[in-house]
């Protein structure tokens, strides 16, 4: 058993005395969400609350099965109008579809976690949303950029790469960003000046 978890690839995320531990999937996949509402101009805030809900949901995974007919990162329903299941397994449709939804409900920056995340997602089990408002505050808090240094990751040896060109489209499609350009076996992206 101990020899297991010296060499299985995991993330070590740590922020206000917090330490939590997720497989590079689950980090991945968070990184997607607070991404996505750095990229829309949320408040923080915004990504505590989706990485929160998807820790409940799925534990942070993308998956292809649920309650009823729920799929995903946050088990969206087709049946209760968050898309198609091609859309729902589309990460970054189906977080967008959350924060669209989140940012119908005024003054959620500052409700609380728990309730305004059953608002949003209409779960069976409301309250089992608090029990991991740790994690979700942790990884907002690193993967946004506010707590500097906190992921510490140990991965599998590189079996394989992907294209230059395939990296620049999914930093288009995921992120919007146009700045980036290849060259020999690297990308490069051109940062803007800070305001």
């Amino acid at each position: 058993f101990l020899i297991s978890s010296v060499v299985n690839p995991q993330c070590t995320i740590t922020a206000s005395g917090m330490t939590e531990t997720f497989d590079p999937d689950q980090t991945s996949n968070a990184a997607l969400i607070a991404a996505l509402s750095v990229k829309r101009q949320m408040p923080p805030r915004a990504a505590t609350i989706a990485l929160t809900t998807a820790f409940q949901e799925s534990k942070i995974r993308n998956l292809r099965y649920g309650d009823r007919d729920s799929l995903g990162l946050f088990q969206q329903r087709p049946s209760q109008g968050w898309g198609t299941e091609k859309q729902i397994l589309d990460m970054v449709h189906a977080t967008n579809a959350f924060y669209d939804a989140l940012e119908k409900y005024k003054g959620y920056e500052t409700a609380d976690i728990t309730k305004i995340a059953q608002r949003v997602q209409k779960s069976g089990f409301p309250e089992a949303y608090r029990d991991h408002e740790g994690q979700g505050r942790v990884l907002a808090s690193t993967l946004t950029g506010h707590s500097a240094a906190g992921v510490t990751c140990r991965l599998d040896a590189v079996k394989a790469s992907v294209s230059p060109a395939r990296v620049i489209g999914d930093l288009s499609e995921q992120m919007g960003v146009t700045s980036a350009r290849p060259g020999n076996g690297a990308v490069t992206v051109s940062a803007g000046r800070a305001p």
